[in-house]
This record gives C-alpha cells, sequence and structure tokens, in this order.
C-alpha cells in the first residue's frame, strides 16, 4: 500500500516488513533466567490485580515454564484461538509497518530481553513486555478484535495527520489500560501487567488520577514514557472498548481534535469521572461512557 511504500527501509537482515527470525536457539541460560525471575515476580502479585481475560491467557498459552517461549510453539496455540500471529522485530519498528501487523493480526514482538540491571525499567520494550505483557490478551476474541481495529484505524489515522491522537488511545488502553469489574479494579494494560512496580502503583497509590473512559477526553491527553502514569482510563469491560472502536466515525472526532487543546497530563477536566482510590470502591458508581 502507498503508505509502506514512504518508510524508512528496514535493518539489515529484516524482511521488508520487519520482521526477523526469533532465533530461539540462540538464547543462552542467563537470557531465559531473566524470563523466569521477571516471570515469577509477577506471577505472585498479579492474582487479584490482573483481568480474567489477562489470568486465562497465561494459562492458555503456557507461559509459565522454563525461559523465553518459542515464538513457533506460542503460535500454534494462539493462532487456534484468535487467528493471531506473533512475528518477531528488531526493536520498535514504523508506524505504518506497526499498523498494517496489526490490521491483519499479527503482534510485533522484540526478539531480545533485557538485562540483569534492567529488571525494573527499559525503556524499548523487550520480548518480556512484548509476549508476556501483551499476548495473553491476544487469546481473548473481543481483545482480538479490538487489536485488529485499531491496527485498521492506526492506518487511517496516518492518511489523516492524526497519528499522535490515536497513540494517546494505545497508550492509555492497550498499554496502560485499566478494567471495571464486580470485584474492583483490574489491570489489562501491558505496560501495568508486564511491571512489578506498576502493579502495584496502578492500582494502589493516592497519587494517580482514575477517570472514566472517554474517547475525545484521552485523545486529547500526552503521556510521559520516563515515568509512572499520572492518569488512567478506566474502561466498563473489553466489549465496551471493542464497541468504541468499531462503532465509531473517528474522522469528526479528528476534525474536533484538531481544534481542541491538550489537557495536561495530571489534570482533572471538568466532565471527568474521577473515581475514589481503594480497588473495591473503583468499580462502583463508574458511569459507563465508553458502551
Amino acid at each position: 500500500m502507498e503508505l509502506l511504500d514512504k518508510i524508512i527501509h528496514p535493518p539489515a537482515g529484516a524482511s521488508a516488513d520487519w520482521t526477523i527470525p526469533q532465533r530461539f536457539e540462540a538464547y543462552g541460560e542467563a537470557e531465559h533466567r531473566i524470563w523466569v525471575t521477571l516471570y515469577d515476580r509477577q506471577a505472585r502479585i498479579l492474582p487479584g490485580r490482573a483481568c480474567d481475560a489477562f489470568l486465562h491467557g497465561l494459562d492458555a498459552l503456557d507461559l509459565h515454564g522454563a525461559g523465553i517461549p518459542d515464538f513457533h510453539r506460542l503460535n500454534e496455540r494462539l493462532s487456534a484461538l484468535t487467528g493471531w500471529r506473533i512475528v518477531a522485530v528488531p526493536g520498535l519498528v514504523p508506524d505504518a509497518i506497526f499498523f498494517d501487523h496489526l490490521a491483519h493480526r499479527r503482534f510485533p514482538a522484540a526478539n531480545f530481553i533485557r538485562r540483569a540491571d534492567q529488571l525494573d525499567y527499559l525503556q524499548e520494550p523487550d520480548v518480556f513486555h512484548d509476549v508476556f505483557g501483551h499476548v495473553p490478551l491476544l487469546t481473548d476474541p473481543v481483545f482480538a478484535d479490538y487489536m485488529q481495529a485499531y491496527g485498521e484505524g492506526g492506518i487511517r489515522a496516518l492518511g489523516l495527520g492524526r497519528l499522535h491522537n490515536l497513540a494517546r488511545l494505545y497508550w492509555y488502553t492497550v498499554e496502560f489500560g485499566l478494567l471495571q469489574t464486580s470485584a474492583g479494579l483490574r489491570i489489562y494494560g501491558a505496560g501495568i501487567v508486564s511491571s512489578r512496580t506498576e502493579s502495584i502503583f496502578a492500582l494502589e497509590s493516592s497519587s494517580p488520577h482514575r477517570i472514566g473512559c472517554d474517547l475525545e477526553r484521552v485523545m486529547r491527553t500526552p503521556y510521559r514514557i520516563d515515568d509512572f502514569q499520572q492518569v488512567y482510563f478506566v474502561i466498563p469491560s473489553l466489549q465496551g472498548l471493542l464497541d468504541l472502536t468499531i462503532k465509531t466515525d473517528f474522522g469528526p472526532i479528528y476534525a474536533r481534535l484538531a481544534e481542541a487543546p491538550d489537557i495536561a497530563i495530571a489534570a482533572v477536566a471538568p466532565n471527568d469521572k474521577v473515581l475514589s482510590r481503594g480497588t473495591q470502591a473503583y468499580a462502583r458508581g463508574l458511569v459507563d461512557q465508553c458502551a
């Protein structure tokens, strides 16, 4: 497609779509041990914090095991469940390539893992963030459809020059989203579930605002990549998130956003539905603004 013709060339050794071999056999014992360390400490804190769909995905993909997963074997399970596949990439890829992969139910995942001295923070996503954080929810049919719809919408946003607005939706849902449940707030964002410290902070700290999801509000809110989030947006259900995406004409929204100023990250806007602190209280009284 035309957008793909305009991107920069892939690095040496990568295909035109920026995919590379995972080279599973090249991982050493120390790299597998880092995966196991990261996995074990998340497994201890996520029950009661992560949403059921994520925890079920961990079980369905059998990610519990002995180290970095083999993408080939993982894809056999994932594809059978929702038609998604993981493709290995050397790191962050151009936007057009990323959206094209998502639109065709392919999730780009880095094939490298962080060093032992980077367990708590890594600026560029690695295989643990990408596979442990993102892939379990791709076993859920509703979220799997949302990710495909997001990829299709990303291609349109690039053509309309509104990528920065749509990127905020990804950040505050796919990466750092919170979900309303009858038992209280639960994590579903990959940036939270793959981080020990943010898994605790997102639900238990009194510092950030937790605000009911509103599409235009989210898309007017910038974000930072070098600190804990100052605001989290709460969806009422994964189905609500999907419906929001496939039932909304983003064209008029982009036109309005072109004339609307950004909302400061830590600000509370007049129409915000701010949720009180306490994981049991979050789920009560949240207006379904995303359905």
